[in-house]
């Protein structure tokens, strides 16, 4: 007897396929034409397969019922797609970027990272009660990177070559996937001072000094400038053997075009396995990678890298759909729903914003006013600000006493859950509506007048068919011919009547009908012998009525 096999493993690639191939037949549709990003249509299929809803996708259960290490399985995830997702970003800039626009780079990545820091932190510790700044930091610091994920659909696409100059869409490119790296110095300041500083630190030895000595050392050192390094070196030694390999055609073009994304995962488990910064050492590696702009020329033509981008960019945003706590923004000890639903929109407009629009006269990239408002609205929130999250909880989960969790780290914790996780998905939501909605509020005028226009000009048809016979829509003709009017008159070579002043055509004076495509124009003729022929309106009438219809005329030559 035939059984079903309705285990997770089927379900989950019957599910994942199922949408992907159904997404798949109208990406371009969705995409190009309603301007709708694969991350947002993404998060709400993941909506509708998790135990919300439908129950197909169950992240809880894959994890054997334990939230600790669903939230690891989450974080490798994350770290997996940022780790593929940077160098691919490092190998799609230009020959020696970093260095060629530091200027620019070191504007955001400095002073702009600071205050996105700062104006997310007081924004937090303002609106979420009970919480001290110390918390707030830490919280902002969650928030602070711009998604390389997000970004990257804001930059690729119709509407980013129509709208984005080409070297507004690379700065994008390059700061997100810098500043990913570096929200560890933000993070961990707040994470340290709250370990060796909170409720007297209790359960800690050191005070501020080994604070401040761990985040220098420990921080900076060890996983920023060591992970800089690593990733300069890896990312040099590999395009070196490329090469040596490619001129001794050892290599084959499949492996050639997956290189890069096999170099991600190399560098995601070395550095893991050291404990420094996996992320920013992927986007370091893939700018080293391609430093001479060898390879990226190589495979600039071809779709495997960001099909593969794309598959990895579904998985996870299906993923966060999952697995977001969507119950706990309502039901939580931590900030009421209005309260959080008003955090979400002031970060969204004052994290980025006011920073963008203040220093964009010395980023020579943002040519005006209106690049300075698209770069400081959209700095998403999304991928990296979970990854963040899950470091932070990992980090606190070991600040103990007596074998428990401190309350003050238990606190913190349980914030971020909440606020990190409702941002990242206001971010998804808003910056994946913006486009069409804006698109849309500027065709709807447009489209108001036409219908307007369209209906007075109806009108206006419909008063002149109560009068004499007149053309109901004429086509593009030749008036330098003669030709016979309806009145039985004969017009000379120069369009004139031989009895009567020349008549100005009604659709001459009607726009609507001068914008109309030549097929819809046309639509009010007929070919008959190889001659255009009018058809006038009480023709029109008279064949919905049955009566004999009066004998169109021929203009000769059209």
């Amino acid at each position: 007897m035939p059984t079903l096999s309705l285990v997770n493993f089927n379900i989950v690639c019957a599910t994942l396929g199922g949408f992907v191939t159904v997404f798949g037949l109208v990406s371009y549709l969705l995409k190009e034409k309603f301007y709708l990003s694969e991350a947002l249509i993404s998060t709400i299929a993941g909506i509708i397969f998790s135990p919300h809803a439908t129950n197909w996708v169950r992240p809880l259960e894959y994890a054997n019922g334990n939230e600790i290490d669903l939230e690891t399985i989450t974080l490798y995830f994350t770290r997996l797609v940022l780790g593929v997702q940077l160098v691919l970003a490092g190998v799609q800039l230009p020959s020696r970027y970093l260095r060629t626009e530091w200027k620019s780079l070191s504007i955001l990545l400095g002073p702009g990272m600071c205050v996105m820091w700062l104006c997310t932190s007081f924004l937090v510790w303002a609106m979420v009660p009970n919480i001290d700044l110390v918390m707030a930091l830490s919280i902002g610091a969650c928030v602070t990177p711009t998604d390389p994920v997000l970004s990257n659909s804001i930059v690729k696409g119709k509407f980013a070559d129509k709208n984005i100059p080409p070297e507004l869409q690379k700065l994008i490119t390059a700061e997100s996937g810098a500043n990913d790296g570096l929200g560890y110095p933000f993070l961990f300041l707040g994470l340290y001072v709250l370990k060796y500083l909170g409720n007297g630190g209790a359960g800690e030895h050191g005070g501020a000094g080994h604070a401040f000595a761990l985040w220098f050392y420990d921080t900076w050192v060890y996983v920023i400038i060591l992970s800089v390094v690593y990733g300069a070196v890896v990312g040099w030694i590999a395009k070196e053997l490329l090469h040596w390999a490619e001129e001794r055609n050892y290599v084959d073009r499949e492996s050639f075009l997956v290189f890069a994304i096999t170099l991600a995962l190399f560098i995601v488990g070395t550095v893991g396995m050291i404990g420094s910064d996996d992320v920013l050492a992927c986007f370091i590696a893939g700018n080293t990678f391609t430093w001479d702009d060898w390879f990226r020329l190589e495979t600039m033509d071809d779709s495997l890298q960001p099909t593969i981008d794309m598959l990895l960019n579904v998985g996870i945003f299906i993923w966060f759909g999952a697995v977001c706590p969507w119950h706990s923004f309502v039901d939580n000890s931590v900030i009421p729903i209005y309260r959080l639903i008003l955090l979400g929109i002031m970060v969204l407009l004052f994290r980025r914003l006011p920073m963008v629009l203040a220093a964009h006269k010395w980023i020579h990239q943002v040519e005006h006013y209106q690049h300075a408002m698209f770069v400081g609205f959209f700095g998403p929130i999304g991928v990296s600000a979970i990854f963040y999250l899950y470091v932070a909880r990992e980090f606190l989960r070991d600040i103990t006493v007596d074998d428990t969790i401190r309350s003050d780290a238990a606190q913190l914790s349980e914030v971020l859950d909440v606020v990190v996780w409702f941002l990242a998905m206001c971010s998804i939501v808003v910056h994946g509506l913006s486009i069409p909605l804006g698109k849309l509020g500027l065709s709807l005028p447009r489209t108001l007048s036409a219908v307007v226009s369209v209906d007075r000009s109806s009108r206006a048809s419909s008063r002149t068919r109560s009068g004499n016979a007149t053309p109901a829509i004429v086509s593009t003709l030749d008036f330098t011919g003669p030709a016979t009017m309806a009145n039985g008159n004969k017009s000379d070579s120069h369009g004139t009547s031989e009895t009567t002043p020349r008549m100005r055509p009604p659709y001459m004076s009607n726009p609507v009908a001068l914008a109309m495509p030549q097929a819809q124009v046309a639509s009010g003729t007929t070919s008959r012998g190889g001659r255009r022929v009018i058809r006038y309106a009480d023709e029109d009438a008279a064949g919905m009525s049955g009566s004999e219809p009066s004998k169109a005329t021929s203009v000769p030559g059209v």
